[in-house]
């Protein structure tokens, strides 16, 4: 028997409790390596929300109102992935959210969590293929999208279903071309804002007097600059959506309390700066009352940078940076069917779904779950009968709320998690990783996001702006996730986890067994890796 092999049983006994269990149905196989992950998160992160959708929210609110909304949402961003990663690190498992959840905080809690999260990608599944919709008619409306979705479906679900290692491979490929290509488009920014484009027209700032560094929605004065800066954040949490995925991969990283900890320091960091600086590269390039920016025109053609990029006279790179927000799209519809995957494979590890869940294929794969996620995305025929556009806006306002419900359970899984080492004597100063300013950090992240969830429809309140459609889509998210909370607590009454009976052991020691042994570059991608690092 492997090694591989061995280890994973040995981590399904100590989940399942017993080594008849754990041969019947395996565990998942820890086949990626740090850039892996990495480039999975970067993959699932950086994707049409960048692209496309940033292009609303600028018409809407301005420049300096979208950077701030980009940054501030990607500081509580890094709070939460902070107490996210003191907990992989302790115990990184498949699929964790949920799992920590039902550990600290209430079983019932794991499975509102667990089926939540899964919910959230089957529907940002669904999100990136209906934009992959929309770009595809940038060249062609006249074949039916209905053949492009089945195209990207069949791609993604090939790749998931393969050895996991072979779809770490694609991730990192896929990433690398996105971040190549915005790398590119910053540079590109910069040298048509200083005049080098074929027009030779320096721009500089001249976009932030006129029309205005922040608009006014909906009121006037300080008030109405106010809410257009937070109509932002709800955009820029779906953009930042998938970071998370650094943690939920864990269960199936090499060495992963080395791995984990860099991964998210790395992760957030080259995001955060990427989305910073692409939201100023944009707000400096586009005068924010650009009527393309609010057109219904396909793929490329209503995105801020190829705008730009027509603007200054350069007619050749639109069909590239559509190809690119394809790329960019699939490749975030197939990390999210990888991380949906593993989520189903979590509630099923809690109890919370059927135990066939936990087949895995000989190279450690959850056919089952992938299946039965891949399914969640048929939704996105749903193209074929509406616009695709309007499609998309409708699962990307659907999708960001289940993962803010995700970020906040996470805060609330880490609050409990912390209390339970204290309770239990375990000394925070020994933990591989230990997050800093905590609980402050945590707290921080948990009322963000929750503030947000509450009022990201405020707009439908105010008169002249009442739709049922807009209403439903902004808040039917909360109902959900309480309707599964309530299905459980209901149905099988556990109680709230009192931290100084949590369970924060179980699996603990076959993870502090594991050697994990230095291994050199072996490969041109390895060596390029380890130097960029």
């Amino acid at each position: 028997m492997s090694n591989a092999k061995r280890n994973a049983i040995d981590e399904a006994t100590a989940l399942y409790g017993d080594l008849a269990t754990a041969e019947r149905y395996k565990n998942v196989q820890r086949g990626l390596k740090s850039r892996h992950v990495q480039f999975i998160a970067l993959g699932a992160t950086i994707g049409t929300g960048l692209f496309l959708g940033i292009g609303s929210a600028f018409a809407t609110a301005g420049p300096l109102s979208v950077l701030l909304g980009y940054t501030i949402t990607g500081l509580a961003v890094f709070a939460m992935l902070q107490c996210l990663c003191e907990m992989a690190t302790w115990l990184p498992l498949p699929g964790a959210i949920p799992q920590y959840c039902s550990r600290y905080v209430d079983p019932a809690m794991g499975f509102a969590v667990g089926w939540n999260n899964w919910y959230h990608s089957c529907i940002t599944v669904c999100a990136e293929i209906a934009a992959a919709a929309v770009v595809v008619e940038f060249w062609n409306n006249t074949i039916s999208i209905a053949a492009w979705i089945s195209i990207i479906i069949l791609v993604v679900v090939c790749l998931n279903i393969l050895v996991v290692s072979v779809y770490g491979e694609a991730a990192f490929i896929f990433a690398s071309a996105k971040i190549i290509t915005l790398v590119g488009l910053l540079l590109l920014a910069l040298i048509l804002d200083l005049g080098g484009g074929p027009n030779k027209d320096r721009i500089g700032f001249r976009y932030w007097k006129n029309p205005g560094a922040m608009k006014e929605y909906i009121g006037t004065g300080n008030s109405g600059r106010f809410l257009g800066l937070f109509s932002t954040l709800l955009n820029a949490a779906f953009s930042w959506g998938g970071v998370e995925i650094v943690a939920v991969a864990g269960g199936e990283t090499r060495n992963p309390r080395k791995n984990i900890p860099k991964a998210v320091k790395r992760v957030f960091w080259r995001v955060f700066f990427l989305y910073v600086l692409g939201s100023l590269a944009i707000g400096v390039l586009v005068p924010s009352n650009e009527k393309k920016l609010l057109s219904k025109a396909a793929g490329a053609a209503r995105s801020p940078w190829v705008i730009a990029i027509y603007s200054a006279g350069i007619p050749a790179l639109p069909s590239i940076i559509n190809a690119v927000i394809l790329t960019s799209a699939a490749s975030s519809a197939n990390a999210y069917l990888y991380t949906g995957s593993r989520y189903l494979f979590g509630v099923a590890q809690n109890g919370h779904a059927p135990r066939c869940l936990l087949k895995c294929s000989k190279a450690g794969v959850p056919y089952n779950c992938v299946w039965i996620t891949a399914a969640g995305s048929l939704l996105t025929y749903m193209s074929v009968s509406s616009n695709a556009n309007d499609v998309f806006i409708w699962f990307q306002a659907l999708t960001t709320i289940a993962q803010l419900f995700t970020w906040c359970s996470i805060c609330v899984a880490y609050l409990r998690f912390r209390s339970a080492l204290i309770a239990q004597g375990v000394d925070r100063d020994t933990l591989v990783f230990k997050s800093r300013f905590q609980p402050y950090t945590a707290w921080f992240a948990l009322i963000y996001f929750a503030m947000i969830i509450l009022f990201n429809g405020f707009a439908v309140f105010t008169k002249a702006h009442w739709a049922v459609q807009d209403f439903i889509t902004a808040y039917i998210g909360i109902p959900i996730y309480f309707l599964l909370y309530a299905v459980w607590k209901i149905w099988k009454r556990p109680g709230f986890v009192k931290p100084a009976a949590a369970d924060i052991w179980t699996g603990k020691s076959t993870m502090d067994e594991h050697v994990w042994p230095e291994q050199a570059p072996r490969n041109f991608l390895e060596r390029l890796w380890a130097w960029i690092c």
